[in-house]
Order: structure tokens, then sequence, then C-alpha cells
């Protein structure tokens, strides 16, 4: 093959001939804002792809965890309630693997107990204490009282009082429209459980949404895990 028509020998002449000038050298890059955006877009969309494409085909993260099942009608509307009144802000939804945390909260979070969250609700503020394993570890009145003026049941609390949810009916909401869009997205609704959605919301209000929400938050998944270390240790 004629020597100009070889890439490989092409490109060796180029840094031969180009040794002496250092064309590509970190200097070059930092000079050239140009370059350096390009070669940063590429090493980060690099990087992301191995980091993120995995993710879709290890089950792990794909499928629901033991115990983990969809949310129910009353449900997903005080998780929708829990997003607009902004509680994300200041609660997070994700025990990290420290012994501190698990410590406190209880077993740290897998992947598969977020599988039908549409947009997760991990947060990265705690003004106020971790949530996801909330669910249980209060009475209703608790957490009604808890709304209403935090400060009844936990005199430092910073939070502020929601208490006109009391008030807010939501028999009315859209909530065969939101499980349909749900679904779309891979949460397992059937048709006979969207048929029966808005019945479940006949005089509720914010008020018992949310506290359904918070009551549901850890209960599936921690009652699998003590099913199987029982089954374990017999």
């Amino acid at each position: 093959m004629p020597v100009l028509l070889n890439p490989l020998l092409l490109f060796k002449r180029f840094i031969m001939t180009n040794q002496k000038k250092r064309l590509f050298t970190h200097e070059t890059l930092e000079k050239n804002v140009g370059l350096l955006i390009i070669f940063s877009i590429l090493v980060v969309a690099v990087a992301g792809l191995v980091q993120i494409v995995p993710l879709f085909f290890q089950h792990y993260t794909t499928k629901a965890a033991p115990g983990v099942a969809p949310l129910q009608a009353l449900q997903i509307i005080g998780r929708d309630v829990y997003i607009k009144e902004g509680c994300v802000g200041c609660h997070s939804q994700q025990i990290r693997t420290l012994q501190s945390e698990v410590s406190r909260y209880g077993p740290y979070s897998v992947a598969g107990e977020f599988v039908y969250d549409h947009p997760f609700l991990w947060g990265s503020k705690r003004t106020g204490p971790d949530l996801a394993r909330v669910g249980g570890r209060y009475s209703d009145e608790w957490h009604r009282i808890h709304l209403r003026n935090p400060r009844d049941v936990v005199r430092e609390s910073n939070m502020p009082g929601y208490y006109w949810l009391q008030n807010k009916d939501i028999s009315n909401e859209n909530i065969q429209a939101r499980m349909k869009a749900l679904r779309t997205l891979g949460v397992p609704y059937t048709d006979q459980q969207i048929n029966d959605a808005p019945a479940a919301l006949k005089g509720k209000t914010e008020e018992d949404a949310i506290i359904a929400y918070l009551q549901s938050l850890g209960v599936g998944y921690l009652s699998a895990m003590r099913e199987q270390d029982a089954a374990a240790s017999n």
C-alpha cells in the first residue's frame, strides 16, 4: 500500500512532525475553550454511559424488591400532596449504608424499593428526618396532630403546620387519569383497580391521603425482610 494511503503511517508521521510543537497537550486544552468543552462533554458522556446503561439490565434495579407493591389510590393522591407541599425539600427517602443511619432508620435502601416511583423522591436534604421507613412507626392520629401543629408532638420541631389539609376534599381528583399515566410508565395497575379508584377517595381529604401515603413507606419491604429472616432461622 502506498505510504500516502496508509492511515497508520500518516498518523505516525503526524505525531513525529508535531512532537516538537507538542500540539495536543493539557496546555492546548486549557487555552482553547472550545476544545475543552468538547472533550469535557465527551468524557462525561462516556463515563455516564458506562455507569448508567448496565443498570437497565440488572434485575435488582429494575424488578420490585420483595414486599414492594404499587401505591393504592388514596396513597397516590397523598404522594402528590407530599410533592405539592414541598415535603421532599426537607425530608429524604433514602437510607444510606452508613452505620449511623442504619441504626437510626433501619435497613439501608435498595433500588428495587423505588421501581414504581415516578418521580423518585430520594431528596437531598434532611431538615427533618428521613421517611423511608416511617410507615407504621406512628399512629394515624399522631400524624394528624403532627401535620396540624408539629410542636404538639415534637416540641423542638421547626416544621410548619399544614392545618389546611384537613379541609381540602379530594373526592373529585382525577385519580383514574393518574393511574393510567403511571401504568404507561410500567406500574402494573389493572383495569379493575383503576375503575374502583374513585370510590376510595369519597369523603377523604388531603390530610387523609398524605397520612395514608406516609403509613405505606417501607412497610411492605420490611415485612418481607422479617419473613425471610424468620424462614432462615427455622
